[in-house]
C-alpha cells in the first residue's frame, strides 16, 4: 500500500531584542548561567510583566513579510504546564488572538515553486534551558523570559525534503527582515515537527507524532525520514500510532518516545490577567509595511534584471543576506558583476565552508574584492594567481594592488619572456608534442600546464597557448 506523509512545522524564532518580553534583563546569549534575571523571569510571587514592545514590531514585520493578516487587537494568555525550565509553572503566550494569521513561505522544491500556507505567528515569552550533567541537572534561567515568535505552518508538507526546504526559506525571509539571528548554534531557532501518515488518497489523517526541540535543518530531514518509515512500518505490522511526544536521537537516527501529547485543552489557557491586549492601529501597521526590507525572492528576481546574472547565480547569493550584501557592493565598485558572482561563488564560499567561519568573522572587504576583480580584468594577474591573492585577503585583508607588487605575482605577458618557457616545455616533452600532433587537443594543456609551471604561475595562459600553438602546427 501506498502512503503519504502529512507533515507540520511549528517554528521558534528569538527575536532581537535588548531586553527580556516582560522584564528588563539582557537577552545577551553565552553569560553565566542564572546571571540575567531577575525576579519576574525568575517567576516570583507578585512580580508584574510589562510587554516589549519592540518584540510586538518585530513579529509583525514577519507577519508582513510573509503576507499574514496583521491583528488590530490581540492578546496574551497562560499557558499552564509544570515542567523545571517553566518557572511561573505557566508560560505567557497567546492562544486565540495572535498577532498575525495566515500567510504564506514559499519553497522551490523540484524546480517547482510551491506556497505552504501559515496558520499563525503568535509571540510568547522563551523557557529557560535544562542542564544535564554526569550525575546531576541544573537549570538556567538566563533564556527565561526572551522574547519567541512562533510561526505555525499549516499541515501542507508531504515529504522531508519539502520541510528542509520550508525551514530555509523561512529562515531567509527572517534574517531578511531583520528581526533575529536565527543562529541555530546559540538557540536561536528551533522547531517542534508533527507528522503523521495514512494511506495515499485518504481525506483522513493519520495520528500525529510531535518531535521537540530540533535544532538543526539536517536533524529534522533525518528525523522526518525515520519518523514516516516506523510510523509506516507500525501500521503495516497491525499496531496503532499513538499521539504522543517524541525525541531525536541524532547520534542513533533513532525517535524514541518521552510523553503522551498534551492536546489544548490540558494547558488550560486563560488569559493573562496582568497584561493589556495589544491595540494596533491602521497607520501603525501601515508606517511598517512601508519600510519593509526587499524579501529574498524579490531580491532574487532584481539581481538577474539588474546585474545580468543567471537565476542560479542570484539564488546562491540572495540564500545568505550576507553574501548578497557583499556581492552587490563589490559590483557596484568595479562594474562586473559576473565576474564578482564567480569569485564569491568559487571561492569566498569554499573558503568560508573550511575556515568554519561566517563572512562578519573575515578580514576581505566588498573594496578588496573589486579591486581584485579590477587586476583580472586588466589582464595583470591569471586566474591561479587571483585565487592565491584572495586567499591572502581572505585571511589577511589589505590592498590587493599591494599584495601584488609585494608577492611580485603580476601576470607575465611578454612573449619573449614566456617564449623561453614554451620552448623549453617542447623539448622536455616530446610524447606530448608528439600526441598534440596526432590529433590529440588535450596534450596541449598538459603542455599549457608545464609553462605556468616553469613561470611559477605567471604566464598568460591564453598567451601561452597560442605560442605553443603557433611552434607545434
Amino acid at each position: 500500500m501506498q502512503y503519504e506523509a502529512t507533515i507540520g512545522l511549528e517554528v521558534h524564532v528569538q527575536l532581537k531584542t535588548r531586553s527580556k518580553m516582560f522584564c528588563g534583563c539582557s537577552t545577551g546569549f553565552g553569560a553565566e548561567p542564572n546571571t540575567h534575571v531577575c525576579p519576574v523571569c525568575l517567576g516570583y510571587p507578585g512580580a508584574m510583566p510589562v510587554m516589549n514592545g519592540e518584540a510586538i514590531k518585530l513579529t509583525v514585520i514577519t507577519g508582513l513579510m510573509l503576507g499574514c493578516e496583521i491583528s488590530e487587537y490581540s492578546k496574551f494568555d497562560r499557558k499552564s504546564y509544570f515542567y523545571p525550565d517553566m518557572p511561573k509553572n505557566y508560560q505567557i503566550s497567546q492562544y486565540d488572538k495572535p498577532l498575525c494569521d495566515g500567510g504564506t513561505v514559499d519553497i522551490d522544491i523540484d524546480g517547482e515553486t510551491r506556497s505552504i500556507g501559515l496558520t499563525r505567528i503568535h509571540l510568547e515569552e522563551d523557557v529557560a534551558k535544562n542542564m544535564h550533567f554526569h550525575d546531576s541537572s541544573g537549570v538556567d534561567f538566563n533564556r527565561a523570559g526572551v522574547p519567541l515568535m512562533e510561526v505555525v505552518s499549516d499541515p501542507d508538507m508531504h515529504s522531508p525534503e519539502e520541510a528542509y526546504a520550508y525551514l530555509q526559506a523561512l529562515r531567509q525571509s527572517v534574517l531578511y527582515a531583520g528581526v533575529s539571528d536565527c543562529n541555530l548554534e546559540e538557540g536561536n531557532m528551533r522547531c517542534d515537527v508533527n507528522v503523521s501518515v495514512a494511506p495515499a488518497g485518504s481525506s483522513t489523517l493519520g495520528t500525529k507524532a510531535e518531535i521537540k526541540n530540533m535544532n538543526t535543518f539536517k536533524g529534522v530531514l533525518n528525523a522526518l525520514k525515520y519518523e514516516i518509515a516506523r510510523q509506516i512500518d507500525e501500521i503495516e505490522s497491525g499496531g496503532e500510532i499513538v499521539q504522543e511526544t517524541r525525541r531525536w536521537d541524532p547520534d542513533r537516527n533513532v525517535t524514541s518516545s518521552m510523553r503522551t501529547k498534551e492536546d489544548a485543552h490540558d494547558y488550560r489557557y486563560f488569559p493573562e490577567p496582568d497584561l493589556m491586549p495589544v491595540v494596533l492601529s491602521i497607520d501603525q501597521v501601515s508606517e511598517w509595511r512601508a519600510a519593509l526590507p526587499e524579501s529574498p525572492r524579490g531580491r532574487r528576481v532584481r539581481l538577474v534584471e539588474e546585474y545580468g546574472l543567471p537565476g542560479y547565480d542570484a539564488g546562491v547569493l540572495v540564500a545568505d543576506k550576507s553574501i548578497a550584501d557583499f556581492f552587490e557592493a563589490a559590483a557596484r565598485k568595479c562594474g562586473n558583476a559576473k565576474a564578482v558572482s564567480n569569485l564569491i561563488m568559487t571561492e569566498v564560499l569554499r573558503l568560508l565552508s573550511e575556515s568554519e567561519k561566517e563572512l562578519a568573522d573575515v578580514p576581505i572587504t566588498p573594496e578588496a574584492l573589486a579591486g581584485l576583480v579590477g587586476l583580472l580584468d586588466a589582464k595583470t594577474l591569471n586566474s591561479n594567481t587571483a585565487k592565491e591573492v584572495l586567499g591572502i585577503l581572505f585571511e589577511e585583508g589589505g590592498d590587493p594592488k599591494v599584495i601584488v607588487e609585494k608577492k611580485g605575482l603580476t601576470q607575465v605577458s611578454d612573449s619573449g619572456v614566456i617564449d623561453g618557457f614554451v620552448a623549453q616545455a617542447i623539448a622536455e616533452n616530446p610524447k606530448s608534442v608528439a600526441d598534440f600532433n596526432s590529433g590529440k587537443e588535450a596534450a596541449i594543456q598538459f603542455l599549457v600546464g608545464q609553462v605556468m609551471r616553469m613561470s611559477r604561475g605567471k604566464a598568460n595562459p591564453q598567451m601561452v597557448a597560442q605560442l605553443l600553438r603557433d611552434k607545434l602546427t
